[in-house]
């Protein structure tokens, strides 16, 4: 059974109030868990996509960042382009979007490169994945503090630390991989010949002429030719996959799991839900969405899943049952975490 301790917040509670909180709460766990501090702990965090409102401030993360640079703990922030268009599907759009969101007082470490190429392979002989492609920056560092904001998601059901861990730890082609399962091609009609896609492929996979096409015993899927297209004429769109990105014939939970697994894997993480602003979609959507149910509170614990399920109760409790909690209980060769949990409230 693992701990998750918790502070109540409410609407009324303030920006001063939350950063007070949070480096309690931070406090309360490294001494209760006896838990050693590295010397440099990045936060990985959500920008929020341009157009979205309800994503977590910058502003909300300012007690825990004073929290590391009290004790002299070099920190950053570090996230993952997305495999879709929009503003964060390169490094430069990323952190720049980032910027805009107020995310300034931090440097910014997007982890998978310039577009989406740079990634490790962490082996973890599960029963979806042997290895899952994990930005390669992450490999830098022993621990983090994995900072999630705990909402719906339409795949998922819910978002929290898990997810965080999985889509936002994970390399384009990781990103891929869990959402459809594919390899790009080429769609020869949109194709101008620029050979941008070659020059962004490290595995030679790309052929460039009449008839252009990627070879997909090569490929390994990294997505950096879907992100550099001024055309879009590589797409990773079939109709299967189209099927698998709804969740239909994708086990998509499963792989998730799998993913988080890779991402913790030797690590010695703090996780952090904020339960607020909580909406039925992602962070990820460029558009304003309703408020679905009073803030309910700020959680940690250094077990994600445990964290994930005392979140996902505690709402239910209030009246709002998400989808997702399968993602708590599928079992792992090594574990993940526990759904089983201590509630500690302070």
């Amino acid at each position: 059974m693992s701990n998750v301790y918790f502070h109540k917040i409410n609407a009324s509670t303030s920006i001063e109030e939350v950063q007070v909180i949070t480096s309690a709460l931070l406090n309360e766990i490294i001494d209760k868990e006896n838990i050693s501090l590295e010397k440099k702990i990045p936060l990985k965090v959500h920008f929020g996509e341009k157009g979205n409102h309800t994503f977590i401030k910058s502003e909300n993360y300012q007690g825990i960042i004073d929290f590391l640079q009290k004790r002299e703990i070099e920190t950053c922030y570090m996230e993952t382009s997305v495999m879709y268009g929009g503003q964060r599907h390169n490094r430069e759009l990323h952190i720049k979007t980032a910027q805009e969101h107020g995310f300034t007082q931090l440097p910014i470490i997007i982890a998978d490169g310039e577009q989406g190429e740079a990634f490790a392979e962490v082996e973890i002989n599960q029963k979806n994945f042997k290895t899952c492609k994990i930005g390669k920056s992450f490999l830098d560092y022993d621990q983090l503090i994995v900072i999630s904001h705990f909402k719906g998601h339409t795949l998922a059901g819910f978002g929290g630390s898990i997810k965080q861990l999985a889509m936002g730890h994970a390399a384009k082609g990781g990103k891929m991989a869990m959402h459809m399962g594919i390899k790009p091609h080429i769609v020869n009609r949109k194709c101008i010949k620029c050979n941008l896609c070659k020059t962004r492929c490290n595995e030679q996979a790309i052929t460039i002429g009449k008839k252009s096409f990627i070879d997909p015993e090569k490929c390994v899927g990294c997505g950096a030719c879907v992100s550099i297209c001024p055309q879009k004429a590589v797409s990773i769109f079939t109709l299967t996959s189209i099927l698998h990105f709804l969740g239909i014939g994708n086990n998509f939970q499963e792989k998730i799991v799998e993913y988080a697994l890779a991402a913790q894997k030797g690590k010695n993480n703090i996780y952090i839900n904020f339960a607020m602003n909580i909406t039925s979609g992602c962070d990820c959507e460029p558009r304003k969405m309703k408020i679905l149910m009073e803030d309910v509170g700020i959680f940690i614990s250094t077990d994600p899943v445990a964290i994930d399920k005392a979140c996902h109760d505690l709402i239910r409790q209030k009246g709002k049952k998400f989808r997702g909690a399968r993602q708590c209980h599928f079992k792992s060769k090594d574990g993940l975490g526990s759904p089983d949990y201590q509630l500690i409230k302070s």
